[in-house]
């Protein structure tokens, strides 16, 4: 069970951000490991076996990041991340374009939310076509997420415009790709074993937007998702 972080995790990130070589890395990989990868899974564990409680029918993975960067997009970085992050979703081959929950944490900031990441053409316009027939859908969602206070709508969004929706559903329809985020500076809560539960009520909140967004998912022929990521 996830104990909490420590002042040995914020202090590992920091030293790997500012020494971020072979030597310091393999003279402090007890502390990498014991600080910060192991509280890591231990709050990803807690809160999959919660999710697939939630979600019996899905059929979930954890994955858990790699502090070492691929090698061949480094672009002048250093071989080491100075964060790690946990991601909760479907164990097929193309999970893109599919819900994701994620939680990550780094030297200022920690972050936990719901991810609708790199969709195929073709998923984002059966996306904004159930938005033109169906609005009220995803503005009762919407509405529900602004009373919570909890979540942010975040990503990048379209150049020009994808057509016509009211006010509200604007910020969602422009999206390239979008996730539902929770971020904040790192403070007292990393340290309780009480993250987890945090975590766990708030992806119980996003349920009704996960199963909004499988349901597109499963309406697109597989073959169309296969093509080339929206831009």
């Amino acid at each position: 069970m996830f104990q909490g972080f420590t002042d040995a995790t914020v202090d590992f990130m920091w030293g790997i951000r500012f020494n971020n070589e072979r030597g310091w890395f393999m003279e402090h990989k007890q502390v990498y490991q014991e600080a910060l990868l192991q509280p890591v899974k231990e709050l990803g564990a807690e809160v999959y076996e919660a999710v697939r409680e939630m979600l019996p029918d899905e059929p979930l993975m954890l994955k858990v990041s790699r502090i070492y960067r691929d090698a061949r997009r480094l672009f002048g970085r250093g071989p080491y991340k100075d964060h790690l992050w946990w991601c909760i979703r479907t164990g097929d081959k193309d999970w893109t374009g599919r819900p994701t929950f994620w939680f990550e944490i780094a030297p200022e900031y920690y972050s936990f939310g719901l991810g609708f990441w790199a969709p195929a053409p073709a998923l984002m316009e059966a996306y904004r076509k159930r938005i033109d027939a169906h609005p009220e859908e995803l503005l009762a969602l919407s509405r529900q997420l602004e009373k919570d206070g909890v979540f942010t709508v975040q990503g990048p969004e379209y150049a020009r415009s994808r057509g016509e929706v009211c006010e509200e559903l604007r910020t969602w329809y422009q999206k390239k790709s979008l996730s539902v985020c929770w971020e904040g500076p790192l403070d007292e809560r990393i340290y309780s074993p009480q993250l987890a539960q945090d975590i766990i009520a708030g992806f119980k909140s996003l349920l009704p937007l996960y199963r909004y967004f499988s349901a597109i998912h499963a309406s697109v022929p597989a073959e169309q998702l296969e093509k080339k990521r929206d831009k």
